[in-house]
């Protein structure tokens, strides 16, 4: 498609240059006032040329290469990962292993990956470029689409229909990695958040987030938190970015994050709670102990 659409470019170009240097001489470039031979070019630059052009590409783009990036049936992947968009995160569960977790979702390289995605609000599109092509989540609606890492790495997959104010805040990581790795990542998933030996500031701030509302928003296994509103925290300490990609997961970061989160994304659902530094610190230190 790329090589079709430079060749008109230029046509379209070179015809421009053509039109510029015959611009004193009366008619169409190349034919002069010669009225037949000037509607002959008109009917085939403007029309015959497009049709069949759009025509070629409409056929190679819709019936060859789309076909090429299905997703394949849902037996034929070795792994299943359902992906919901919200605004402005991205949910990844694995019904397989009951493991759910946030804008990062992690695969076994040179390994077929059947992603199922579904909207809990309005229209998103999942997208990871390096991966495969854009796919739409549709409010009542269930799309597929697969994705391949033929090699290990990080790929960073971008929301890609605008969805509302933080749209451009709405990114998410792939991570592929050797299956012997991706296993004992699932498996470090699968297990409940630390609730024992929790000493300190940490345990005063677990308290402060049962007895907050971030506990009515949010997940953490293992404890009464059983919101889903926001994102799972079950092991938040473990990934790398917090807020769908907009900040590196520091506890400098995360502390902004929860003290005034509408100064970093404004619009986003998570309210600022004015609890006071003391208690916004003690939370941040529970929530660092979650890996």
């Amino acid at each position: 498609m790329l090589v079709a659409a430079g060749i008109v470019f230029l046509g379209a170009v070179a015809l421009l240059v053509l039109a510029r240097v015959r611009r004193d001489e009366p008619g169409l470039p190349l034919f002069g006032e010669n009225e037949r031979a000037n509607t002959a070019l008109v009917l085939a630059f403007g029309i015959a040329v497009p049709v069949v052009v759009l025509s070629a590409l409409f056929v190679i783009a819709n019936l060859v290469l789309l076909s090429d990036t299905d997703a394949p049936a849902a037996d034929e992947t070795a792994l299943t990962v359902e992906v919901v968009g919200h605004q402005w995160w991205w949910e990844a569960n694995y019904p397989e292993s009951g493991v759910r977790t946030a804008n990062e979702i992690h695969i076994p390289d040179r390994t077929s990956v059947n992603v199922v995605v579904h909207s809990a609000d309005v229209i998103h599109s999942f997208w990871v470029p390096e991966l495969n092509r854009k796919i739409d989540t549709i409010p009542g609606r269930t799309n597929r689409v697969e994705l391949y890492a033929e090699e290990p790495g990080v790929y960073r997959g971008q929301c890609a229909e605008f969805c509302g104010l933080q749209h451009a805040h709405m990114a998410l990581r792939v991570y592929a990695e050797p299956a012997a790795d991706f296993r004992r990542w699932l498996t470090q998933q699968a297990e409940p958040a630390r609730t024992a030996g929790l000493g300190g500031e940490a345990a005063l701030g677990k308290r402060y987030f049962m007895e907050n509302a971030c506990a009515g928003c949010h997940t953490i296994s293992g404890t009464q938190a059983e919101g889903t509103i926001g994102p799972d925290l079950t092991h938040i300490a473990s990934r790398d970015t917090i807020a769908a990609d907009t900040l590196e997961n520091t506890p400098a970061n995360l502390y902004r994050w929860i003290q005034n989160p509408q100064s970093i994304k404004p619009g986003d659902k998570m309210p600022g709670l004015g609890l006071g530094a003391r208690k916004f610190h003690a939370i941040v230190a529970y929530l660092s102990e979650l890996r």
